[in-house]
């Protein structure tokens, strides 16, 4: 099968962790990764809780896992990483700030620090700051990040600096991707949308089937999302998700003449309607076809990185 000298170490079968998306990585997917070999993550985003991460946890059982935090969630919930660390997850994430204060704490509880980088000044500060694990999140990647370098150039400049392992992420959704980061010398791979659509996401239907009929030229970089329902992300973090009316106006039914509005966006998301609410996706979505369960999708991707790169 598929391993790197840092998957060894950690005991995983494959070099595989998925990234926590809020919204889709619940407990049931992150075990289901555990059980094909990576690491599971449950996400906690935007509408994380310490409430919700309870329940997702429970969905997980007796799985090992890791959790994701968004920083100003965190900062905002505060009893969500207490109830985060409280679990003994294997790692810990926490992306999207510059206060790096919760390190010792969850390395303290015995918990690996995990965050995501954009270019290499970010990863000194989260070397200095004494992290465990630096995921490079190239601009490709579905969800929110810094629209900063593509994932190969980004990974390229990080891995030249870090002393840290390092796992690869953005557009990765083949067995050709996989063994194009490892060869580069990645440790692992953080995977997110080709794991969105897996049987046990939270994923909803109407949201699978906008993924499923997505090819790679489908999203696009925006912050129309969170302005529109006032959520204080940060604006250097813009989200990467399938392109619809609300992000292209020109796109609506001939002869509507009124733009979608924040209530008209609220609306959409309650009654889960694609066309208006956001579908975060990275520009590997092309290559989401079908729905199945999680392991298969690993076990495909892997081992065709594996043949390719002993062939190689």
């Amino acid at each position: 099968m598929l391993s790197t000298t840092w998957s060894r170490a950690l005991r995983l079968s494959v070099p595989v962790v998925n990234a926590p998306m809020g919204g889709a990585a619940g407990g049931r997917l992150a075990a289901a990764v555990t059980e094909a070999g990576g690491l599971g993550m449950i996400g906690m985003g935007t509408a994380g809780s310490a409430e919700a991460l309870r329940r997702e946890l429970a969905a997980a059982g007796d799985a090992t896992i890791g959790i994701g935090l968004v920083d100003w969630v965190r900062t905002r919930e505060p009893e969500l990483l207490d109830t985060a660390i409280a679990a003994r997850p294997r790692a810990l994430s926490i992306s999207f700030g510059t206060d790096f204060s919760w390190v010792p704490v969850v390395q303290a509880a015995g918990i690996l620090a995990i965050t995501q980088v954009y270019d290499v000044p970010g990863a000194h500060r989260a070397q200095d700051a004494g992290i465990d694990i630096i995921v490079t999140r190239g601009s490709e990647g579905g969800g929110h990040g810094a629209d900063r370098l593509a994932l190969m150039p980004l990974l390229d400049a990080v891995l030249e600096i870090a002393t840290v392992p390092v796992l690869a992420a953005g557009g990765l959704g083949s067995g050709r991707a996989l063994a194009a980061v490892l060869a580069a010398g990645a440790s692992g791979v953080w995977l997110g949308t080709c794991l969105a659509a897996a049987e046990e996401s939270l994923l909803s239907e109407n949201a699978r089937r906008a993924m499923l009929a997505a090819d790679s030229t489908s999203t696009v970089v925006t912050t129309a999302f969170d302005e529109a329902l006032d959520l204080p992300w940060p604006p250097i973090y813009p989200a990467r998700v399938l392109r619809n009316e609300f992000t292209d106006p020109w796109t609506r039914p001939e002869g509507d003449e009124n733009p979608p509005s924040s209530e008209t966006l609220r609306t959409a998301i309650t009654s889960d309607d694609p066309r208006i609410a956001p579908v975060d996706a990275g520009q590997g979505v092309g290559l989401v076809t079908h729905v199945e369960p999680v392991a298969r999708t690993i076990t495909r991707l892997c081992a065709d990185a594996a043949q390719l790169l002993g062939s190689a």
